[in-house]
């Protein structure tokens, strides 16, 4: 196996309708999260500068790409996927990693925020410096949330008039500095993103108490 991580460039526009195939999977597996995107969109992320992809010789194998709302105050890294083959070997850490440093770079001012149903992605987030939070701390942006509507749980997120969802928000400050926490300050980190999950088990809708039950604490 013959992985390269790297900043996407305009190489790289022949793979966007199979990141586009592999988000859209993903999606359909999980029952949740993804939002659908257009080949043209990741294309467009791509002629930026603003994307990580993950190539096995000529094959894409990961992706992420970087979204901006709120007039930049908010940084959102968006539609991490990696193929099914190479799921659990350590890759979808090493893409997250890549793209929230290219993230610092190119919005050194801005709160890298996401949401998720992955404990994978969220104890990745943790461990980068994200924080949990609800959904009150994060963009307003209409179009953020419009992105929502291609989410088998959208109806959920409009019947708590945004307050929350399946998904867990994460937040990241300006003032991490692109560095990763030290490994004690990630465990601790982790370990209260747990006991924010638990603390919030009761006041969750029924349907989210499920998947939550489904977490081993």
């Amino acid at each position: 196996m013959q992985v390269i991580i790297s900043v996407a460039n305009h190489s790289h526009e022949k793979y966007a309708a199979t990141i586009c195939n592999m988000i859209e999977e993903a999606a359909q597996l999980r029952g949740t999260g993804i939002s659908k995107r257009k080949p043209e969109y990741i294309q467009s992320k791509i002629n930026e500068g603003k994307a990580v992809i993950a190539l096995d010789g000529e094959k894409v194998i990961g992706f992420c790409y970087i979204e901006s709302w709120d007039g930049e105050k908010f940084v959102a890294n968006s539609g991490l996927i990696v193929h099914p083959d190479y799921r659990q070997t350590g890759l979808a850490k090493k893409i997250k990693t890549a793209i929230f440093e290219l993230s610092r770079k190119k919005f050194p001012n801005s709160r890298i925020f996401g949401i998720t149903t992955s404990l994978a992605v969220m104890k990745i987030n943790s461990e980068l410096g994200y924080k949990p939070v609800t959904f009150s701390e994060l963009t307003t942006d209409e179009k953020f949330w419009k992105g929502c509507q291609s989410c088998s749980n959208y109806d959920i997120l409009m019947r708590t008039e945004r307050k929350m969802c399946l998904c867990t928000g994460m937040v990241c400050a300006p003032q991490n500095n692109g560095k990763q926490v030290e490994k004690t300050k990630s465990s601790q980190s982790w370990e209260q993103f747990k006991k924010f999950l638990s603390q919030h088990k009761k006041v969750l809708l029924p349907k989210k108490n499920l998947f939550l039950k489904s977490i081993k604490f």
